[in-house]
């Protein structure tokens, strides 16, 4: 059996159940004690706990994830850093992985794909704009609830942008070869940008039931990753839109730079899709940029064949030559003003890239006056302000140089949108919900009883339909209980028996709920209080709870005495018996200024014999009566203590006879 299940880690958190394994990591199924919630905690194993270095970054990296918020990501609600156990705590998500929705489903209708890749981007550039890179976006740490809401999980391995990170091939925390970006197969510096490589793949796989490259070994995936071209999509799946095969290799490329640059922009073309599933965006794929603008033409010069093979023949060996002449000039030129180029460009200074996500467009003129600022069209935003920048291309790179006078393109944002509530009155609650959360507002349910409407279904909204209201707001949903139940009152059933209060009860229309035994000195069964109170006015079928005798008088004050130890120089075992049984055993030095020694007592009745043994030998005793709360003076007796006697491993549970005893351990046995 797992050694954390049935656990309670820190005192809080009761380990139920494993729910899944991965490379560093168990997660595991709690419930919060304190919160009064079930959460997920994912432990990290035993073999990375001495790693000093992944240690330092768990614990750097763990607390800054803490910090991300939104919708389509795993919330992190505690993060512990113990020498000899580190785990983080995140919230219970009860769904199923992508990848166990993609086998179930073979390939995946590619609406539905597209709706899970748009939440999955938004997640991105959430954390993206956080400075974070996931590093190991895969189907496996992708969450699909019911309603079809996607959680990125695992951004437990997450790295920030501004620190230089490279995955090697050997690390098994870090990364899916299947979906790694080339970069990181290389182990070379990782950005966003491997993170949308690695949503292409995934995308590859949704629509295709397939992965873009495997092989039997990880070393042979790695280099398929970095020198393999993929058999485009609709090859495999001709329902493919052509505009959707463009967007996923484009987001696939081999050089990141070729790649979309942000999860905004892949976002932005995803959305231009779904307005026009037509669409064709054009890229070229495959081929060197410079051949593509030839393409065409080549092609036009092949077409011509023979008309023009015999006029060439004809025409000798001059055209070749003023030809090459004409080329060799041409090269010339060229190069001579791209050296002039070069030379002018030198001369610019060089500045440290700025991050101008999060600044105004006038903030950024002021700060840096020589940059060339082009804003692109306005966009609404839930994370940024109006006017703030959210986008920036190129996108930023910590610590990398520019010229002063470079030129970036930005996104400034509206804000948040303005939109009307949709008008979701009288549809089911999960058909409701769905509408509400794909205009990106919160979602609360409240029940209400209602006679016109049918159960489970929408009541009305708070605020109403067709009002205004802000995404990412929450909305209040009334749903339909049905008909409100006739009222009744709880009735009198203090000082019943058990089975005359549950007669009472169904006299009432009222039903019996859990039963809790206290100690009270009445005969078992009998009705002491009832919850809610007598009198509460309730539904008829509302249930209520009776609090009920179990004969048994309840226990008095817990009882601290503290007994006299001998003034010697003496490790000893000191056994405790309480009404003849064993309660405490433990080995104890007693030097010269150790005075007393101190146990608490839980009981009832009076007459409740207690035997302190030190060595093996009666030392004192005295006997503590539970109704008052006190006991007889304590008895102590001279004994000679011997060091190499009496130890803690021979010491029984029951207190052995003793002829200066008898007395005490016989009124303990009545007592019992």
């Amino acid at each position: 059996m797992d050694k954390f299940v049935g656990k309670k880690l820190d005192g809080r958190y009761e380990i139920q159940e494993i729910i899944g394994v991965g490379g560093m990591a168990v997660v595991y199924k709690a419930y919060d004690c304190i919160d009064d919630r079930i959460v997920a905690i994912k432990i990290l194993k035993d073999e990375y706990l001495t790693n000093e270095e992944f240690r330092r970054r768990f614990k750097n990296e763990s607390k800054a994830i803490a910090v991300l918020s939104h919708p389509n990501i795993v919330k992190v609600y505690d993060v512990s850093l113990g020498d000899r156990l580190q785990y983080i705590v995140m919230e219970y998500i009860d769904g199923i992985t992508l990848k166990e929705y993609i086998e179930q489903q073979r390939d995946i209708r590619w609406k539905e794909a597209v709706h899970f890749a748009q939440q999955i981007l938004r997640a991105l550039q959430h954390a993206h704009d956080k400075g974070i890179v996931h590093r190991d976006i895969k189907p496996q740490n992708i969450m699909l609830l019911r309603d079809g809401t996607i959680k990125v999980t695992d951004f437990g391995i997450a790295r920030f942008s501004r620190v230089e990170n490279r995955t090697a091939l050997g690390e098994k925390a870090i990364g899916s070869v299947h979906y790694i970006a080339p970069e990181q197969a290389r182990n070379q510096v990782t950005d966003e940008k491997a993170d949308i490589y690695s949503l292409g793949v995934m995308m590859y796989e949704m629509l295709t039931g397939t992965l873009p490259f495997d092989a039997d070994s990880a070393v042979s995936i790695a280099i398929m990753q970095m020198q393999s071209e993929p058999q485009r999509p609709r090859e495999l799946n001709d329902t493919i839109p052509e505009g959707l095969e463009e967007i996923i290799m484009r987001a696939m490329q081999k050089d990141p730079e070729k790649r979309y640059q942000s999860a905004a922009e892949m976002l932005k073309d995803i959305e231009e899709f779904k307005r026009n599933p037509s669409i064709h965006f054009e890229y070229k794929y495959f081929i060197d940029d410079a051949p593509t603008k030839y393409v065409d033409a080549i092609k036009r010069v092949k077409d011509k064949g023979s008309k023009d093979e015999d006029d060439n023949e004809k025409s000798g060996n001059t055209i070749p030559v003023l030809a090459g002449v004409a080329a060799a000039f041409v090269v010339f030129a060229i190069g001579f003003v791209l050296f002039l180029f070069w030379l002018n460009s030198n001369k610019v200074p060089s500045i440290v890239m700025p991050n101008l996500v999060g600044m105004t467009v006038q903030e950024v003129r002021e700060q840096y006056p020589k940059l060339r600022i082009v804003e692109e069209s306005p966009e609404y935003n839930m994370d940024y302000p109006e006017g703030v920048i959210f986008e920036m291309n190129p996108s930023f790179k910590p610590n990398f140089q520019i010229k002063e006078n470079a030129t970036f393109h930005v996104k400034v944002s509206l804000g948040k949108r303005k939109l009307k509530v949709p008008d979701v009155y009288g549809l089911d609650k999960v058909t409701a919900t769905n509408i509400l959360k794909n205009e990106y507002l919160v979602v609360k349910e409240i029940l209400a009883y209602d006679a016109e409407t049918p159960v489970d279904c929408v009541i009305k909204t708070v605020p109403e339909k067709d009002q205004e209201i802000f995404e990412g707001q929450e909305i209040q949903i009334y749903v339909s209980l049905g008909p409100a139940l006739e009222p009744t009152k709880v009735p009198l059933l203090v000082g019943l028996n058990l089975e005359s209060a549950k007669r009472k009860l169904e006299e009432s229309g009222l039903t019996l709920g859990d039963i809790i035994e206290i100690n009270d000195a009445s005969p078992a069964g009998t009705v002491k209080e009832c919850i809610p109170a007598e009198g509460t006015e309730l539904n008829k079928g509302d249930k209520v709870d009776l609090k009920v005798s179990n004969g048994n008088p309840p226990a008095g004050p817990n009882v601290t005495i503290s007994f006299d130890l001998p003034k010697v120089y003496s490790p000893v075992t000191l056994t405790v018996y309480f009404r003849g049984k064993l309660v405490k055993s433990e080995r104890i030095d007693i030097p010269a200024d150790r005075g007393t020694y101190e146990y608490t007592f839980e009981g009832t009745g009076s007459n409740n014999a207690v035997r302190v043994k030190l060595n093996g030998k009666d030392y004192a005793i005295t006997t503590i009566d539970f109704t008052t709360g006190t006991w007889d003076p304590i008895q102590y007796y001279d004994i000679d203590l011997d060091p190499g006697s009496g130890s803690s491993s021979s010491t029984s549970s029951e207190e052995p006879s003793s002829s200066t005893s008898s007395e005490e351990t016989s009124s303990s046995e009545e007592d019992e």
